[in-house]
Parts: structure tokens; sequence; C-alpha cells
């Protein structure tokens, strides 16, 4: 038996045989074309197959996961129609080179040089590029890659590397996990991972040369580890493992219609994050008390114009007719950064994340901005609506935004159009100026909402999905504490609540810590909803909270883990 150690990308256990898959070796030579316009259309027919394909990825992925996760086939789509991408390769092809080379000669051109840049999110971008140029130049030399959707019996899949196309279209009923040789947990492909619920352990750099075809191997997905050819022994206790998860699974959905409360009784909200009126349904079959965010962005994506008011009124008020009273925060517009709009086109930046996006961006463009709050307004008398403004940075900002809405309001109003009277109106707490001064922001806004995921990436200056620093994107580190300490705690002294809607708030580390830091609402994926209902009701807070002032005093995020997995091994 031989065992390889990688990244816990995906939890569960899975025992199959092992598919190896081989990169797809694409043959490029050099050549010289006469017609040259003909070579062109060749490429462009390449194009338009690739995006026919992309659009049908983005589809069913969308159908399977939620719009939320098929964005991730947006910024492929955008690389297609990139013309600082797609000009170059047709310039070269003018100059008498084959479309193949043309396209390889580009793509590597540009993957060297963002590569070279100290930008974290254009170095992000070249995955994307990567995936996009395989997908084209396949349909160029006339070869069809290996359909991942065709397996037709129970394998592991091993691969050098899983593209997040490849990963949307695995055949979940054959394929039972999948090893990597490249990754880190914060890449989309492990993201895919974890949203299809299949067992991944990834970064094992070894897999491949390690594991041939036919092996029986099973795949740890908890603890980051792939045994191949193991005992029967070994693989009677992983079974029997599995069958403990599965079985843990079903004890789950008593925790559906339940209150979330803890063994000393505290009451705690759990809600969903949400991309579309369709992730509603799944949010409440998962036991969701609310909307913790509803990313309105996707509403402005994959579509080749803004939407009226009149699209965003019926999607909002969808949304609030499903969620029947229950708390629902919709966050406007935040689009920039990772996030474009092919019919918009943004400023070029040097470094995008920390350029004109989100609420920096509707207050530049308030025809956008107000159309989208006329919306929200309108829609309000359907439900318990909650409006919350994104990377709020500066006191000014959340002043402005809030007066244009109040603006709104009063306008609607005067026409006779009904609004609600009990609109709170947040924020989010994504950038580390608003978490250091929360104690003001408090005074003025009526809950706030910390977003970790940006937290994070802007206090630690780490891209968390550029994998060189992905060891940098650390939840416990104590400067994210203290800063998600002071925000509760300023929160609190005004008698507002506060929620938090990134990663964090369904780890299950963070969890009996955000607790006792007094955190009211935790917001996640729905498809976490119950198994973080079930963790919260076997937690005591006032227990919880006697540890904190340890928690707290420590000096890395190794030592708060390495303290909450000894505590947490007492349960206690």
């Amino acid at each position: 038996m031989k065992s390889i150690a990688g990244l816990a990308a995906s939890n569960g256990i899975a025992i199959a045989k092992a598919l190896r898959i081989e990169d797809t070796a694409l043959p490029i030579e050099k050549k010289a074309v006469t017609n040259t316009d003909k070579e062109i259309k060749r490429f462009e027919s390449a194009i338009f197959a690739a995006e026919d394909e992309l659009k049908e990825i983005k589809k069913q992925t969308q159908l399977k996961l939620g719009s939320d996760t098929s964005a991730i086939f947006t910024a492929h789509l955008l690389v297609l129609k990139d013309p600082e991408f797609i000009g170059p390769i047709k310039e070269k092809i003018g100059r008498g080179l084959n479309a193949e080379f043309a396209l390889q000669e580009t793509t590597n051109r540009f993957i060297a040089m963002f590569d070279a840049l100290d930008n974290e999110y254009i170095r992000a971008r070249t995955a994307d590029i990567r995936d996009v140029a395989k997908r084209v130049l396949t349909h160029l030399v006339g070869l069809t890659p290996p359909d991942l959707s065709l397996i037709s019996e129970e394998v592991i899949v091993i691969a050098n590397d899983l593209s997040p196309s490849e990963t949307a279209l695995l055949n979940l009923d054959f394929v039972k996990g999948f090893v990597t040789n490249r990754g880190s947990r914060t890449s989309h492909t492990a993201i895919l991972a974890r949203t299809l619920e299949i067992p991944a352990v990834i970064g094992t750099n070894t897999a491949t040369s390690t594991i041939e075809n036919g092996q029986v191997v099973i795949v740890d997905g908890i603890e980051g580890k792939v045994y191949v050819n193991p005992s029967e022994e070994i693989i009677s206790a992983y079974r029997a493992k599995s069958a403990d998860l599965e079985a843990n699974k079903v004890e789950m959905t008593k925790y559906l219609n339940k209150p979330t409360v803890t063994l000393d009784g505290h009451r705690v909200e759990l809600a969903a994050n949400i991309g579309t009126p369709e992730d509603v349904k799944g949010a409440i079959e998962n036991g969701s008390e609310g909307i913790g965010l509803y990313r309105t962005e996707f509403l402005y994506m994959g579509r080749d114009s803004f939407p009226s008011e009149e699209e965003q009124y019926e999607a909002y008020k969808s949304v609030l007719d499903c969620m029947k009273n229950r708390p629902t925060v919709i966050r406007t517009l935040d689009c920039g950064g990772d996030k474009e709009l092919p019919y918009f086109k943004l400023p070029d930046e040097m470094n995008p994340y920390l350029g004109l996006r989100a609420i920096r961006l509707s207050l530049e463009m308030q025809d956008m901005f107000r159309t989208q709050l006329r919306a929200l307004l309108r829609a309000s008398v359907h439900g318990n609506l909650k409006i919350m403004f994104p990377m709020i940075a500066t006191l000014d900002e959340f002043r402005k935004a809030k007066a244009i809405l109040i603006q709104e309001k009063e306008q609607l109003i005067s026409k006779g159009i009904a609004v609600s009277e009990s609109i709170e109106i947040g924020m989010m707490v994504e950038v580390p100026s608003a978490a250091v001064i929360a104690d003001h922001f408090a005074k003025e806004a009526d809950f706030l909402s910390i977003g970790t995921n940006d937290l994070i990436q802007y206090t630690l200056a780490a891209d968390r999905m550029n994998e060189r620093v992905s060891y940098l994107y650390q939840p416990y580190h104590p400067a994210i504490l203290r800063l998600v300490k002071n925000v509760i705690d300023a929160a609190h002294q005004q008698g507002k609540w506060v929620g938090m809607c990134g990663q964090m708030a369904e780890d299950d580390i963070a969890i009996p810590i955000l607790l006792a830091l007094g955190l009211d609402e935790f917001s996640m994926s729905a498809s976490s909803i119950l198994k973080a209902r079930s963790r919260i009701s076997q937690l005591s807070k006032s227990k919880w909270e006697g540890h904190l002032s340890h928690i707290m005093s420590l000096s890395t995020a190794e030592e708060v883990e390495h303290f909450m997995k000894e505590i947490i091994g007492k349960r206690n």
C-alpha cells in the first residue's frame, strides 16, 4: 500500500478504481499560411464553438449549482471576447502564421507576462486564459477532449489538474472523487468540488506518477490523504467511516425546522447566501431562517445590457415573496474586480480589486444606482427587506449612498407608490478601515455584515485565488479575529445586530469563536446550514466565552487552530 498526502479540498470519503486522465497533447506546428482571411475565419469558428460549449457548461452549472457558482464561466466567456487577447492572435494570423501557433504563442506570452506582474488579480486570470485557450485549440486541431460526463463506472479521477469546466461536468453517479497534482483549497476547482459535495484531495504533486489505472484508491477528503491499493482492513475501516458520514447527513435532517439554539439557550440566526431568485428554493429546503446575502450582481451578468427597473423589481419581489417575511438582506450591485459586465467597459486599472468597484461605481454611476434602489424600494412591501451597501470604506460613502436611497424613497412615496416603512439599511464590513472605525458606522447603519472573504484578503494583502500566496488566507489570524471582535462589540454597544456572510461563517473551527464573540447572524451556502445548526446546538456559548480571552491573546493563526482543535477534541 502507498499513501499520498495533499490538501483536503472537499470533505468526504470515496473508494473506487483509479481512472487516470492524461493531459491531451495537442500537436502544434508553426506553419505559414497564404490565405490569411480564410485562416482568420477558421480561428473565429473555433472561438464560436468554444463559446457555445462554455455557454452550455454555464447553463448546466447554473441548473445544478446556482448562478453564484456558474459565474466562474462568465470569466471564461469574457476571455473569448477580450480584444486584448483575441486581437494579437488575429494580427499574427494576418502576418501569415497558422491559427494554432498564433493562439499558443499569444497565450504563452500573456501567461508569462501576467505571472511576472506584481498583481494578484491579473495572475489569477491565467488559469482562465489557459483553460479557454486549450478549448479553442482543441477545436482548431480537430480533436475531441475526454468527456468526463460520459464516464459509466465508479471511479476516482486522477489528473495533473482539473479545470473548472471539467469539474462542473463530472458525472457524479460514477465519479466518486478526484485527486490532482496541482491546485489550492481556494481555486475554482476546489470550490466547485465542495459545492458538488464530491471528495477531493488536491496539490499532491505525485498523484499521476504514483497511481496507475485500475488501482483501488481511497480518497480521504477530510484529512487530505490518498491510499493506493489499500489492505482489506483499511478498506473496511474507511467504508465504516463513510457509512458514519452518510448516517450523519441523515441525522442532520432533524434540524431542518428547528431554531438555531446553543446548549445554554442562546439563539442565533442561520441564513443563506444566494445569487438568483431560483436559489431561494435550496435555501428554504435546507432550513434557512433568512437570506443573509443576495448578490444582485448576477442580475447584471450574462446579458447584453443593464437590467431594467421592472426586471429587477420582479426578481426582488420573487425572493421576498418566497421568503414569507423572513429577513432578506439584498446587497446593491457589487461588480468590478473579478466580476465584469461585458456590455459595460470598466476602466483599465493596475489593481481592479482596489479600484472603481462596488459602492464606488454605484456612486459614480448614479442613474444605474437609483434604478436599482427604486426596484428594491418598490419590492419592499412584499417582505422583510434589508438593503446593504458593499465595500464601504468611509463614512462619507455610506452617508451618500443612504441619502440617495432616502431621496428615491421620498420620490416614490410622493407619486403614491407604496414603500415599506421598516427597511433596515446596512453595510458590508470588508475593508479594514470600516472594521477599525466600526463604532462610527454602527451609529448610522441599522446593521453590519462582515464579508470575511475580502476582509481577510485586504487585511493580509493576499489574493485567496492565487495558490502561491494562498497560505496567507488565514481566517483564524489574530488580526482578523480582533477586527471581527471590534465590529461586533461596536455594533452591540449601539444596539445593532451583526451578521457574517463570508466563508468563515460556516467554518467548523471558527463557529465556536464567532459564537463566543456574539455574532448574531451566520450566513452561508444553503448546503452548509444544517451542519452548522447541528454544530451550534452542541456548543455552549458561555463555555466558549470562557476560552475567548486566551484565544484573543494568541499570536498566530496556527496557534489559534491548534488550541481550537485541542479544545474541540475534548468536546468542550
